[in-house]
């Protein structure tokens, strides 16, 4: 059964950001090979390049780098693109390996969608109580977490087995179970052979009803209908100060005032505005919105846009405008859920860079408050977070932070905590 979003128009014909994430070798690459080559996406001497033993690779189409290819894996995050007549695509291919959790992490933080690929014959799909692979949970819980708006679970490889039928309904049970203690909400669920390209574009290539009983959308046509991620418009506004502009010859009278370049993060900007300023807490009146290329008009979250204010004040990269009223006050200690995705596991006491929209601050971890077991999905005590692990911690910050919760905003909600000394991006953080 798939669950059908109602979209606008505008929704269907705007871009759709995807990644497919899942355990190593359930068929992410293939599947997306298969869709760019069922699409016409691919140009006949790019299929020729990936052809092997007279074969089509499928999976060489998006591992692009050098050592992916000669180990078979995904290491970074690939992103193609293609177009059906109904809907423009941009999909990311994130690797399934543990140790690359954190490219996983990065493209999800900011798709649409995210298509959870389930291999078939790597579960023992016999059993009606069959386990779910770990990876498979962790990627899962995962893209829930960074709030993905819809998550589509694809189960692989069923031209691989006996029974499809059978294999089918057992593994979308322990989906469903599984999604229910985890608090997910499944988009839809959806039987595929990457390898075969079965349901994938159409559901022309077999026969449903005697491959696995399954008879709704195919994995394309569901991604067609699926919705765009909604813009924060309903919360107050505000505008992570990027660039700051001291215009000079442009042909749009500024009053010899500094353009504040950015993209507005949460609700609407217009001229006549009262903002303030943060962390300084000088207010002013915005005079000017200009676009991108410079003309006046009003911007709405997720719009890049410069603003002009009617006086002077000491506004720099970093600094935040938001609205007079209505904003959320300054915070130096957040409770926290963090997704570990450094080597070196994380430990009460140690000092990490954070960065929140283009700020930068100090962070101490104060307490390592529990981890959750993505087997059993319970919270259980713990020191530290090891790499890849998920839990709740408690952080001070040097200096406070301008931030709501997760589930209220993606944007404000959100840091990343940076290593120090190497400078690695160590963990991605939601505020709780």
């Amino acid at each position: 059964m798939t669950t059908k979003n109602t979209t606008t128009k505008n929704d269907v014909q705007s871009a759709l950001k995807f990644i497919t994430c899942g355990s190593v070798d359930d068929g992410k690459s293939t599947l997306i090979g298969r869709l760019l080559v069922d699409t016409k996406a691919v140009l006949q001497d790019h299929l020729a390049g990936v052809q092997r033993s007279g074969e089509t690779d499928l999976a060489l189409l998006t591992d692009g780098l050098s050592a992916e290819r000669e180990q078979g894996i995904t290491i970074d995050v690939a992103y193609r693109y293609f177009n059906t007549e109904a809907r423009k695509f941009i999909i990311g291919d994130a690797p399934g390996h543990e140790q690359y959790t954190r490219n996983m992490v990065t493209a999800a933080s900011s798709a649409d969608a995210a298509v959870v690929l389930v291999d078939a014959i790597k579960l023992d799909w016999k059993n009606p109580a069959l386990e779910l692979l770990p990876q498979t949970r962790r990627h899962s819980l995962l893209v829930n977490l960074l709030r993905v708006p819809s998550i589509v679970f694809a189960i692989n490889k069923l031209d691989a087995v006996d029974d499809p039928a059978l294999a089918y309904q057992n593994i979308e049970a322990a989906l469903r179970k599984f999604a229910t203690e985890a608090g997910i909400r499944i988009t839809a669920m959806v039987p595929v052979s990457a390898l075969k390209g079965w349901n994938v574009v159409d559901t022309t290539n077999a026969d449903q009803a005697a491959w696995c009983g399954y008879t709704g959308q195919s994995l394309l046509s569901i991604l067609e209908d699926l919705p765009n991620t909604p813009a924060e418009t309903e919360v107050a506004f505000s505008f992570p100060v990027q660039w700051v502009e001291k215009f000079h010859d442009s042909g749009v009278t500024t009053q010899g005032r500094r353009v504040f370049w950015g993209r507005v993060a949460t609700g609407t900007i217009e001229p006549g505005q009262t903002i303030k300023v943060f962390p300084s807490g000088q207010t002013a009146v915005v005079s000017q919105v200009l676009s991108a290329t410079r003309e006046p008009q009003n911007k709405a979250a997720g719009h890049s846009a410069g603003i002009v204010l009617d006086r002077e004040v000491d506004v720099s990269r970093g600094d935040w405008l938001l609205a007079a009223e209505g904003s959320p006050e300054g915070q130096r200690q957040l409770n926290t859920t963090v997704a570990w995705m450094d080597d070196e596991p994380l430990v009460a006491g140690r000092v990490y860079w954070a960065l929140h929209g283009h700020r930068w601050v100090k962070a101490k971890v104060q307490r390592v408050v529990h981890r959750l077991n993505v087997n059993t999905l319970a919270e259980e005590e713990a020191t530290e977070l090891a790499p890849n692990a998920i839990g709740h911690v408690t952080l001070a910050l040097q200096e406070p932070l301008v931030t709501l919760p997760f589930t209220q905003s993606r944007i404000l909600g959100a840091l990343v905590l940076v290593d120090t000394s190497t400078h690695k991006t160590s963990g991605a953080v939601l505020v709780n």
